[in-house]
């Protein structure tokens, strides 16, 4: 199987770790990753914020540079949303059935990282190890765009070492929503304390996540409050060993 590593803006700016524990973890359950240069946004940011038509040349993209793989991996549950839902419908615009049909048809081949692993590969145990206390927040898009349902939560609980804690109201958005939490502020600060106050309550060391978009607004305001809780992506905890203990 030919896999590519679609990394998103988001990652490859902020958080390139996410990217590299993918490699990690799918090499050591026997696949090799390709990393396409080329790669660039899919044009969520754009679609999102009322750009469509400057999001059209980007889906374009997309196809051609991941058009030869037979999987694309992302760490990443808004992004994989994007390409899967709305690349198709974009590409309506290009006037060109066989266009849209190329679309459409790698679009179909991008999976968020819990579906691939358990969906494709067909696994739940990856050989983790991590010992700490962990809580889990399904972001939106990975829930309600994706539907993933429990896959990640099948992964964590096969993870050496861990204590998984349920987090309450775990279904409860987090408020980041990309623009949202910049022309929403009030908004936005009132519903991460409704989630950080829940991720209190569980005595997690850590809050995982499949976005770091996600992570980012929660472990901000985790941090500001100086609580001592980390965030730490899934396939950061999904490629954690034994050996990687100090």
């Amino acid at each position: 199987m030919r896999i590519a590593l679609f990394i998103t803006c988001f990652n490859d700016t902020l958080f390139p770790d996410t990217g590299k524990a993918v490699v990690r973890l799918l090499e050591r359950l026997g696949h090799s990753v390709e990393f396409p240069l080329e790669q660039t946004c899919c044009g969520q940011m754009h679609f999102n914020t009322g750009y469509r038509p400057e999001a059209v040349p980007l889906v374009r993209r997309f196809a051609e540079v991941f058009g030869g793989y037979d999987a694309v991996v992302t760490p990443s549950g808004s992004c994989a949303g994007m390409v899967r839902e709305h690349h198709p419908l974009l590409a309506a615009g290009f006037g060109d059935p066989a266009r849209q049909a190329e679309v459409a048809g790698v679009a179909s081949r991008v999976y968020e990282l819990s579906e691939f692993l358990v969906d494709v590969l067909g696994v739940t145990d990856v050989g983790a190890y991590y010992p700490h206390r962990v809580t889990y927040h399904p972001t939106c898009h990975s829930a309600r765009m994706l539907r993933v349902g429990d896959k990640p939560l099948r992964l964590l609980r096969a993870v050496g070492g861990i204590d998984l804690v349920e987090l309450p109201d775990a279904d409860g958005c987090c408020g980041f929503g990309g623009t949202f939490a910049l022309k929403n502020a009030d908004t936005s600060a009132a519903m991460l304390a409704d989630k950080m106050r829940c991720v209190l309550d569980t005595g997690a060391e850590v809050v995982s996540a499949g976005d770091n978009s996600c992570l980012m607004h929660i472990g901000g305001g985790l941090s500001r409050l100086r609580t001592g809780v980390r965030t730490v992506h899934l396939a950061e905890i999904l490629a954690s060993t034994e050996g990687d203990l100090p």
